[in-house]
């Protein structure tokens, strides 16, 4: 079959190279995946990844980390969405990510930590690429608290938090092969929160 001529209902050969790729940078990082094991997972013949990504791994990489970034991004703005109250939302989302993890047997976490803590100081173009995805997520984040903190440095600081400690939580959890450090995260994300807003409605002097 040519590249061209997929089979109908069938992901196209460059979807299938991008999401093996962001499936086993996830699970394996940048050093611990090869070109050869990706194009078998894709079910791709070797050479159709420099057909697609003529700058070869890094690009394959670059683009890989952007889209599942913005992809992962708007999955917990929407999470964070389906429960009204935003405490509680908060810590249903922890739950929901720890639930996600322990389905893969603790092997799918964050789609891009594992690579960003790899090339953070050996591959520039990788390094920005994870910091812009983290910055989107911060931005997305800090409008979401906004609507429940007044304060913007507020809004921004409980943004960060989130990002920072849900991460914190992926890799202790991944680690001990246990969701309780993403429930433990959860409830001291929510403290936070509840913190927060308290604070925002009281009466300045």
């Amino acid at each position: 079959m040519g590249q061209g001529q997929e089979e109908q209902g069938r992901p196209d050969t460059r979807t299938r190279i991008q999401d093996a790729a962001t499936l086993l940078f996830r699970r394996n990082g940048y050093s611990g995946t090869g070109l050869k094991r990706i194009a078998a997972e894709a079910d791709a013949p070797f050479g159709s990844i420099y057909h697609f990504f003529p700058g070869g791994k890094q690009q394959l990489t670059e683009e890989a980390v952007r889209t599942a970034g913005a992809a992962y991004g708007r999955m917990v703005m929407a999470l964070l969405d389906t429960v009204a109250d935003p405490v509680e939302s908060v810590t249903h989302a922890f739950e929901t990510a720890a639930d996600d993890l322990e389905a893969t047997e603790y092997a799918d976490a964050c789609p891009i930590a594992t690579v960003a803590l790899e090339v953070a100081s050996t591959n520039e173009t990788l390094r920005i690429a994870t910091a812009d995805v983290f910055t989107e997520w911060v931005e997305a984040g800090e409008q979401w608290f906004a609507r429940w903190v007044p304060d913007s440095d507020t809004a921004r600081s409980l943004a960060y938090s989130l990002v920072m400690i849900l991460e914190g939580a992926f890799i202790l959890s991944r680690a001990a092969r246990s969701r309780e450090p993403l429930r433990a995260a959860g409830q001291s994300m929510a403290v936070l929160l509840r913190s927060a807003m308290e604070q925002g409605e009281r009466p300045r002097r």
